[in-house]
């Protein structure tokens, strides 16, 4: 038989030097969970300037969908949030290598966080199921969105479990629950990218 290769990570591995916040807004968790990133990597960043620095539009693809204040679980042309390349081109622009991906998986995250690199994942809820939708923005142009869009930061994982953080709190989730959650908006991620 062919031996099963063996994984570029250790079985087990928890980011501990990593703090976190309560967002300020309902809808500013991408702000939030960015400056707690940021910060993780020595960069202090203001999540209230973070979010209004955020371009506006009606595409999550694009900028930030709708009003900050605005009730969680709509979908656009409603407040809803925003997706990673966005928040990723922000943090650029605070000198962060941050690069948004998607198609990612369970393996290439805990490869990031075998190296202490912690990641920003768009996921349903506090990590649960979801149902996507397709939405055409004023451009013509679909993109893929679904009701209580959130984000959290990966900080570790074992055998069975990934451990995340939202609000400044720490669960763990099983792998598969985890997986069905950041599947619904397709694997959708922000790495430190280092070169």
């Amino acid at each position: 038989p062919t031996p099963t290769p063996t994984p570029a990570y250790p079985e087990e591995h928890f980011i501990r030097a990593i703090r976190g916040h309560r967002q300020h807004f309902s809808l500013s968790c991408e702000a939030a969970v960015a400056t707690d990133w940021a910060a993780y990597f020595g960069v202090t960043l203001s999540e209230y300037n973070f979010q209004f620095e955020l371009p506006l539009s009606d595409n999550p693809e694009k900028g930030f969908v709708g009003d900050v204040n605005a009730p969680w679980g709509q979908v656009p042309p409603y407040g809803y949030g925003v997706h990673a390349p966005p928040v990723a081109e922000l943090l650029r622009k605070y000198g962060l290598p941050a690069q948004a991906v998607k198609g990612w998986t369970v393996d290439r995250l805990k490869e990031e966080l075998s190296h202490d690199q912690p990641v920003i994942v768009w996921v349903i809820g506090n990590v649960e199921g979801g149902v996507p939708a397709e939405y055409t923005d004023q451009e013509g142009d679909r993109v893929t969105v679904a009701a209580y869009e959130h984000t959290i930061i990966l900080t570790g994982y074992d055998a069975s479990h990934l451990r995340y953080m939202t609000n400044g709190k720490f669960f763990d989730v099983p792998t598969g629950v985890f997986e069905n959650s950041w599947s619904v908006l397709g694997n959708m991620a922000i790495y430190y990218a280092e070169d």
